[in-house]
């Protein structure tokens, strides 16, 4: 009988968090199942808030692999690799289809599943796995790791809304509180400043207080120039990755930009409005009964490009948010979440 597991998931947040139904399906189907889960140190809070992960290891690839000699020198790759190997394990999976988590799938001590080579992102990840699975690309990335999970661990896959699990963690009433989550990694995923700006206007004069919270200097710049445009907006301090879910958890609605907490705003079970130009929610948008997207129509959408080559006349940058007005946005809120 299968008790234990380990989980390769090191990366993003939305990565992170796409896994957790998939562990709540398992917890269902296998009651005395456990996981440890391999995690980047930044996200290490995610898999600890689900009652199935009994440990979480931390790593952090993206950080060594730049000083790679240094990282060894310091003992990091030896610390870690004590932490993989100190426990053998019923089965393995690898839920990410890398190289770089197939290398630390084969390191650790168990039989080794995987994504076959039509399934996985990088195919030669396939060559680690003592047990490839065919799971079909055109899925949702929620359900692909949930029909994993299934199959390694021989369970019929539920045909139900993803249950993230972690909800109880953060449970609050609900405030007149309105959250712009408006950084992200791609310059074209960016919704216009004027826009928040003019959105957060709108949400104050219905008596709203709109939070806006940061990650790093370009995002505290943009969220104070947002912040300036009217006093009930306001500029969140740092916050760690706790006080975030916390706040999202209380929050009446959330505005946010394809980014990795609008992903833990779904599965936080928080009423979301998610933009998308550039990018297709299709295969990974976030997911659940409160969520709500807004998708461009723009010609080139989704062009799936981190810099914007449209050259055409356009009101908006980049261009295929022209159409997603802050008039639209508002009317969406209030019709998702009502007042």
């Amino acid at each position: 009988m299968i008790k234990k597991a380990l989980i390769i998931k090191t990366s993003s947040m939305g990565d992170v968090i796409h896994t957790l139904p998939a562990l709540t399906d398992a917890k269902m189907a296998l009651p005395d199942i456990t996981f440890d889960w391999v995690v980047e140190k930044n996200f290490a809070q995610i898999p600890a808030w689900h009652p199935a992960v009994n440990r979480v290891i931390e790593i952090e690839f993206r950080k060594w692999r730049k000083t790679p000699w240094q990282a060894l020198r310091e003992g990091k790759w030896q610390y870690f690799y004590r932490s993989l190997t100190s426990e053998t394990y019923d089965l393995i999976i690898d839920a990410q289809g890398l190289l770089k988590s197939a290398l630390i799938c084969f390191a650790a001590k168990g039989q080794r599943f995987g994504l076959d080579k039509n399934s996985a992102r990088e195919p030669c990840s396939t060559l680690f796995y003592t047990n490839q699975i065919s799971v079909p690309k055109n899925n949702h990335a929620i359900t692909r790791v949930r029909q994993l999970f299934a199959h390694v661990l021989d369970y019929s896959c539920p045909n139900t809304p993803p249950n993230y699990g972690i909800g109880e963690q953060f449970t609050a009433k609900t405030e007149d509180i309105v959250v712009f989550l408006h950084g992200t990694t791609w310059e074209t995923k960016l919704w216009p400043e004027t826009y928040w700006q003019q959105l957060g206007q709108l949400l104050a004069e219905q008596g709203l207080t709109i939070y806006i919270p940061w990650g790093n200097v370009i995002e505290k710049e943009r969220a104070e120039k947002i912040a300036a445009f009217h006093p009930k907006m306001q500029v969140l301090p740092p916050m760690d990755l706790i006080s975030i879910a916390e706040l999202l958890a209380k929050a009446k609605a959330i505005v946010a930009v394809d980014t990795g907490l609008g992903h833990l705003a779904a599965a936080l079970d928080t009423k979301t409005i998610s933009l998308y130009g550039p990018t297709n929610p299709k295969l990974t948008g976030t997911l659940g009964q409160h969520q709500s997207h807004l998708i461009s129509q723009f010609p080139c959408a989704p062009c799936l490009q981190e810099q914007c080559a449209y050259t055409g006349p356009s009101t908006s940058k980049p261009a295929c948010f022209v159409e997603i007005t802050p008039q639209r946005v508002f009317e969406q809120i209030f019709q998702h979440a009502g007042k």
